[in-house]
């Protein structure tokens, strides 16, 4: 059963990290449309509303892969919290990732609005956490296990921190979107339109950090070197 279970985990996991990536992928591509000015108001929406549907789904797999993980790594034995534990990692990722759909069905609203803040303040906890136990772990004081061999699983979920971060930012920038389209709605505004430029060129630039971190997290989980 232990060896089904971890095969069917396997195969989620990779699922996860394909959308994970691709979805990334795509919503940097529309972002080149959505602030194009020579577009019209109305097709400009309508590929910040694709950008949102592809999104959704990077989000999917972003917010599965740490139980996913977890997971696993009790199954090779490399965190000892399995049982209960288990139990409640998949019942607070559930739950975050109902939150999460939600705000993406209300998106248009200022309740999609104030369940993204949520969202985002979620992502304060969990990140400083995973962070601490990932390092504390290195040091050799736990709650991992830090012995030779067995560090890459720490490494990993450092890196995941790391992404966390930068994938809080690209939410911030996302809400943005939202919050200038609502306003370049009722008037032109060349102020706004730059600070939309702006705020996307950057993201840019952030993205493509964001792409080698995640092909290295996926390196040191296939080759497992610590």
């Amino acid at each position: 059963m232990g060896i089904v279970e971890l095969s069917v985990l396997k195969w989620a996991h990779i699922i996860a990290m394909v959308y994970w990536l691709g979805g990334e992928w795509g919503v940097f591509q529309i972002s080149f449309n959505v602030v194009n000015r020579n577009l019209s108001m109305d097709e400009r929406k309508r590929h910040l509303e694709t950008a949102y549907r592809i999104d959704i789904l990077a989000r999917t797999g972003i917010l599965l892969l740490f139980p996913l993980g977890f997971h696993m790594g009790n199954i090779w034995g490399v965190q000892p919290y399995g049982g209960g534990w288990l139990v409640a990692v998949w019942a607070i990722f559930i739950g975050w990732l109902i939150l999460c759909w939600t705000a993406f069905y209300f998106r248009e609203t200022d309740r999609g609005v104030m369940l993204t803040k949520v969202d985002e303040k979620l992502r304060y906890i969990l990140i400083p956490v995973i962070a601490i136990c990932a390092i504390s772990t290195l040091l050799g004081y736990g709650p991992f296990l830090g012995v030779e061999g067995m560090r890459w699983f720490s490494v990993k979920i450092l890196m995941f921190s790391v992404l966390l971060c930068i994938g809080l930012y690209l939410r911030f920038v996302m809400r943005q979107w939202t919050a200038i389209f609502r306003k370049l709605a009722e008037k032109q505004d060349d102020a706004l339109e730059a600070e939309l430029e702006s705020s996307i060129r950057i993201s840019r630039y952030l993205a493509y950090f964001y792409w080698i971190i995640i092909a290295g997290v996926g390196f040191i989980g296939a080759t497992k070197p610590f």
